[in-house]
């Protein structure tokens, strides 16, 4: 269907495309469990999971004789990013180094990490298609919202519990020699990540009017720990990213609306930030929130950021307009270390500089349509007029933002479960705009007393 069609989605599921849905939906949890997926056994393991994926999505085609395929523009910067990681591995004739003759020259630096994070980028598309062509009804959109506030509250008590009896173990066994680690994260960071994506969904509900008065404890209770926990983590990148997210979707739910929504919706989110800081304070103790301030002052060669992007800046310089390679960061970094590379930096620390190293202009024209896409496709969608879907949009709009704020302090957009949850949030950034079959059914359990087209309705539509 064509992004933002007022076509109702088809609700015809199969048994192939029910598995698909269920192994996509499981992938989320059990990556983010796995010490979210950094360890190159488990990154298999998802390989072959999403090849499944794909078998079953074919079957599911087959069957129904139908081929399901979402027509999102925002896959289009995946593959074009796949595309040109697999084109920086082409030999472009050879060169002589080191007395050795015929070695192939590719415009990356490191062809075999430039290969496998092309193949990567393919898993990524998978998953994403998977997810928008499966999400094809409010029951599976509401099972997805389900999931991640419940998986998110019950993750954070498990990080904050952790952090209290094995701080510096994962589930008691693992220890991280080269970061801090919380929840199920080897780094901090990422935990905070994992953590702004999850509170936006629930929260994006809350704002939109969505939930029902006798579950919004439950829901509010679920948003302030995932809260308290992010802060315990003690990631700074995090808490700003949260302060950051919380703005935007109070920039996006009041709207055009009257000064006492906006004031009321400003109030509430300031509320929400100070029961987050006391939670923290009183779970945690003062030096929940001083850990803030010493990750300042440490040093621990990652945190000096400012000294890797000035050295990042020259790789992008050496390696334009085409780019060093994709992931292929850390060699060609090497080279401008001022440390003689006695410790390796693998990343820029800024998701935007490092695009620009590893993918040059190239790089840099992909990102700029993806996030037009996503902005315009979000702009768009958190003005449906039916009230679920707009909660959902809301929060997977803010929980994307809380992610493209971070990425400018952290790569946690590299950690292959950060990056599902990013996914996830778009697919439902982009199943919340459409129509659906079971809409009806759903809405008027929430608005029994408005007309059923009208909660069917964009403003655009009805503008008209």
């Amino acid at each position: 269907m064509v992004e933002g069609a007022p076509d109702l989605r088809q609700n015809g599921n199969t048994f192939a495309g029910k598995l698909a849905f269920f192994l996509l939906s499981a992938t989320i949890v059990w990556t983010t469990l796995a010490y979210g997926t950094v360890h190159q056994p488990i990154i298999a393991l998802f390989y072959i999971v999403m090849v499944l994926v794909a078998l079953l999505w074919a079957a599911d085609s087959l069957v129904s004789g139908s081929v399901r395929l979402d027509r999102s523009q925002l896959q289009i910067p995946i593959a074009l990013t796949a595309i040109y990681g697999f084109i920086q591995t082409i030999p472009f004739g050879s060169v002589q180094a080191g007395g050795v003759d015929a070695i192939p020259s590719t415009i990356s630096v490191a062809p075999f990490w430039t290969r496998l994070t092309a193949t990567h980028f393919v898993a990524l598309l998978i998953f994403f298609s998977g997810m928008l062509a499966v999400t094809n009804s409010v029951r599976r959109i509401r099972k997805l919202v389900i999931l991640i506030t419940v998986f998110g509250f019950i993750f954070a008590f498990f990080a904050i519990l952790q952090s209290v009896l094995s701080p510096d173990k994962i589930y008691g066994i693992y220890e991280s020699k080269y970061a801090e680690p919380f929840g199920s994260f080897v780094n901090r960071h990422n935990f905070a990540a994992f953590m702004e994506m999850s509170i936006a969904v629930p929260l994006g509900l809350l704002f939109a009017g969505a939930v029902e008065k006798d579950k919004r404890l439950i829901y509010a209770t679920a948003i302030g720990l995932m809260g308290i926990a992010l802060l315990l983590s003690g990631s700074r990148g995090g808490f700003v990213s949260i302060i950051a997210g919380v703005v935007f979707l109070v920039i996006l739910a009041t709207g055009s609306r009257g000064t006492r929504d906006k004031v009321l919706k400003a109030v509430l989110a300031v509320f929400l930030l100070a029961v987050f800081v006391v939670g923290s304070i009183l779970v945690g103790g003062e030096s929940s929130l001083t850990r803030l301030a010493e990750t300042a002052a440490s040093d621990n060669f990652s945190t000096n950021r400012i000294q890797i992007w000035s050295v990042t800046l020259n790789v992008i310089g050496n390696h334009m307009p085409l780019g060093a390679g994709l992931g292929a960061f850390g060699v060609a970094y090497t080279p401008f270390d001022p440390n003689t590379g006695f410790e390796r930096v693998e990343q820029a620390h800024n998701d935007y500089l490092e695009v620009l190293a590893d993918a040059g202009i190239v790089g840099a024209l992909i990102g700029a349509f993806f996030l037009f896409r996503l902005f315009r496709t979000g702009l768009s969608n958190v003005k449906v007029e039916n009230r679920y879907r707009r909660g959902v949009a809301l929060g997977a709009f803010a929980g994307c933002f809380s992610i493209l704020v971070h990425s400018a302090f952290d790569f946690v957009l590299h950690i292959t479960a950060v990056t599902l949850l990013f996914l996830t949030l778009m697919a439902l950034l982009v199943a919340s705009g459409r129509k659906y079959e079971d809409d009806v059914e759903l809405v008027s359990r929430e608005r029994p007393k408005r007309r059923r087209k009208a909660s069917v309705t964009s403003l655009e539509e009805r503008r008209r």
